[in-house]
């Protein structure tokens, strides 16, 4: 697994999952006074590099910003979010293809492909359109292993499931949140973004720990092999946090994003929920750690052991074929942006992150 180690903001907000793409796009779109920036063009035509130069622009100039990284290229940006100014920049084009609600009065769509020279690509129009086959197929192929293995960790969620003290979880979580989220003041409006802090990309999991680190000073760790105990624990916290007024960032579960939690941080407290296990090990200094064998059925659960260990062995082959597929898939990718470079008018490009960043007022 890799971890990054910088003090910045990174999240994806969009992974392949055993349910197909996810993205967390449109809830973006949907944060209260959010402008949204929809850039729309070709692979290899400009869009991160854009992207790039206008995070560092915003960072030169002291404003806080998130990265959101592509899950199939984790080196590439899919977003730009300008937290002072209520506003983000996405990538808008497949697979998480974005269109305007009003355009021009709401979003505003950042168009690059006036900026493709039609005339250099046309010579490669059968090369191009077999590329961005094999790519689909490469990437649906990785989707199915993503899927075998979630369903084999749902297998192992069930049997731990079991074995769990559900009542002595939740008297667990009324003890804690009493402790460490005092009420804010009755005007203050819960709110809720959604962002993913782990996923599985071409590099295997991605987990930003930098994220962690440059949000929150303490962190309360759940330990936890198969997903059941910490499942309902930040499911507890999640609701415990709306309830008594906090703004939360909710990191789902990159492999069951539609039913687990992973993450919650709450940046006003600098306070931070994980879930650590063997697909993202939380190594960060001076953590709260909690084992959540201690809501276990031990006895119970060691009659699953066979079983367990057989799930987990079997869903990490699974994930490396993924994983290694994905990076078929990107070395695919590379090589239809190589056509799109050499058809494209940087300087055309260059003059768009100018109007850009006149835009943000950056």
């Amino acid at each position: 697994m890799m971890q990054t180690t910088s003090k910045t903001v990174d999240f994806f907000l969009g992974a392949t999952t055993p349910a197909g793409f996810k993205g967390y796009f449109e809830p973006l779109r949907r944060e209260p006074g959010m402008q949204m920036y929809l850039i729309k063009s070709g692979p290899g035509c400009g869009k991160s590099t854009l992207m790039k130069q206008l995070a560092q622009k915003a960072e030169q100039q002291g404003q806080s910003i998130e990265r959101v990284h592509c899950a199939s290229d984790p080196d590439s940006l899919d977003g730009v979010v300008f937290l002072g100014r209520r506003a983000a920049i996405v990538d808008a084009t497949a697979p998480h293809v974005l269109e305007p609600d009003a355009p021009g009065a709401d979003e505003i769509v950042v168009s690059l492909y006036h900026t493709i020279r039609a005339e250099a690509l046309a010579p490669h129009r059968e090369e191009v359109k077999a590329l961005f086959r094999r790519n689909a197929q490469l990437r649906a192929r990785a989707a199915r292993y993503v899927a075998s293995a979630g369903s084999l960790l749902l297998d192992s969620r069930r049997a731990e499931a079991c074995s769990t003290n559900f009542e002595k979880v939740r008297r667990y979580v009324k003890r804690l949140c009493t402790r460490v989220l005092p009420r804010c003041p009755d005007d203050c409006s819960p709110s809720e973004e959604l962002r993913l802090l782990s996923a599985i990309t071409p590099k295997w999991m991605v987990f930003y720990k930098g994220t962690v680190q440059a949000l929150a000073d303490r962190c309360i760790v759940f330990r936890d092999d198969y997903g059941a105990v910490s499942r309902l624990l930040l499911e507890l916290i999640r609701a415990e946090a709306l309830a008594r007024g906090y703004h939360i960032i909710t990191c789902p579960c990159a492999m069951h994003p539609e039913d687990k939690i992973d993450h919650i941080l709450i940046p006003s407290l600098r306070l931070a929920f994980l879930t650590d296990n063997s697909w993202h090990p939380v190594q960060l200094p001076g953590v709260q750690a909690v084992r959540c064998t201690r809501f276990l059925d031990r006895e119970n659960l060691a009659r699953c052991r066979a079983r367990l260990r057989f799930n987990e062995r079997a869903a990490n082959e699974l994930l490396e074929q993924a994983v290694a597929l994905m990076a078929q898939a990107k070395s695919c990718h590379d090589e239809l942006e190589t056509y799109y470079r050499a058809a494209v008018d940087f300087e055309a490009v260059n003059a768009e992150v100018q109007k850009c960043a006149e835009m943000l007022q950056l």
